[in-house]
């Protein structure tokens, strides 16, 4: 198995906390992680975004020391996740997407079991437990069993087993998928007051509105990174001029649009079109030529690019460069 050396400084230019190199994972002929290679600095927010398919889960999972590296290796506190994935987890916390809590068991028990098992100090436990009921609101909910919990609850409870023996790395699977807007504030609440106290952590994400609480991101497509820098960064070298476009049927006037001269793509973004022209261009311009073309819009201007729109077109350029 390949390994890596020491850590170096991470691209933040701070201490590193995790590095990968070369990180690849093969199931059979399919390679859902392929050589990734990156740093995730001390107490750094980090995010893995992408859709499904992307490779978050399989990278985490690699990372917690669960599911062994095909090739590659990555080493959180210097440890190698691959040679000796034992010896990360004390200083270690992995929250998975499915609920894995203890269902028959209330919330009390579940904190309570979790500190058993990474032998919390018996001194000690009251007042953690104590703290994580603040941090998540579950107070009330102490002697609910698990299973009756919602949804946002099973995850906050989730999150705080995972913190109850208050790891150095926190590794989140999508913490807030499926889960209510107050409950996904509170989550997010959670992991911003643990970084704050300097608990790294490495969070994947689907949703691009998310990402941009991160202080860095590292986007994936099929496993593999597209571009890693800060959501900012990401943005400000959005190449080209973004347009917004409204029309009628934005659907049936995109493939009309791709064709006319200067534009360089055209996204979907709900009754709109997020149009990319290769430089500064009147929306005039491309109006009279989109009524020309039968798709009169009922109005056009320049908006400043998301990180959606960053992904989408990085994602545009790494098919065009693979095909």
């Amino acid at each position: 198995m390949t390994t890596v050396p020491d850590a170096p400084a991470s691209e933040t230019g701070g201490e590193t906390a995790v590095t990968l190199q070369g990180l690849t994972r093969r199931f059979g002929s399919r390679t859902a992680v392929d050589g990734l290679t990156f740093t995730v600095g001390s107490g750094e927010l980090f995010g893995l975004v992408g859709p499904d398919g992307a490779g978050k889960t399989t990278t985490l999972r690699m990372l917690a020391g669960v599911l062994r590296p095909s090739a590659g290796d990555a080493r959180i506190g210097g440890v190698s996740v691959a040679a000796d994935p034992e010896r990360i987890k004390p200083d270690l916390a992995y929250m998975s997407q499915r609920f894995g809590l203890y269902t028959d068991l209330t919330v009390d028990e579940n904190l309570e079991f979790y500190a058993d098992l990474f032998k919390v100090p018996a001194g000690e436990r009251a007042a953690r437990i104590q703290r994580l009921f603040a941090f998540s609101n579950l107070a009330p909910f102490r002697d609910r069993l698990a299973g009756a919990l919602s949804g946002g609850m099973k995850q906050k409870l989730g999150l705080s087993c995972a913190l109850v023996h208050e790891p150095k790395v926190l590794l989140l699977d999508e913490p807030t998928f499926g889960v209510d807007p107050i409950s996904r504030r509170d989550l997010w609440r959670i992991v911003h007051e643990m970084v704050a106290r300097g608990v790294t952590a490495v969070v994947s994400t689907a949703y691009l509105d998310e990402a941009e609480r991160f202080d860095r991101v590292a986007l994936l497509h099929q496993g593999r990174v597209l571009a890693v820098d800060t959501p900012r960064a990401l943005t400000a070298a959005f190449a080209g001029q973004l347009l917004e476009v409204r029309l009628d049927a934005p659907r049936a006037a995109r493939p009309a649009i791709e064709a006319l001269p200067g534009v360089v793509r055209a996204h979907l973004f709900g009754d709109r079109l997020h149009v990319t022209v290769a430089a500064a261009a009147a929306p005039a311009e491309l109006g009279a030529r989109l009524a020309a073309a039968g798709h009169p819009a009922g109005s056009i201007a320049p908006i400043a690019p998301t990180l959606e729109d960053v992904f989408l077109a990085r994602v545009a350029e790494a098919e065009r460069e693979a095909a």
